[in-house]
């Protein structure tokens, strides 16, 4: 079965800077690190579930911890 397509995400320059800082940034707690990278992952056009969890590198396993 393909991998349901994601809802398009749109993120303002402002929200990419910031949440792309954050996801750099090396003082930046890991989750929050972890969730700015998501949802730049999610802003891809044409993004699935499995391609964001692929690039991010997580899986149920991982958040559910």
């Amino acid at each position: 079965m393909a991998s349901p397509k994601l809802d398009p995400v749109v993120l303002s320059d402002d929200e990419r800077s910031v949440l792309t800082w954050w996801a750099r940034r090396r003082k930046t707690a890991q989750a929050l690190a972890l969730r700015a990278r998501i949802v730049l992952a999610c802003a891809q056009e044409g993004a699935t579930i499995a391609s964001v969890s692929t690039d991010v590198e997580v899986s149920r396993a991982t958040v559910s911890k």
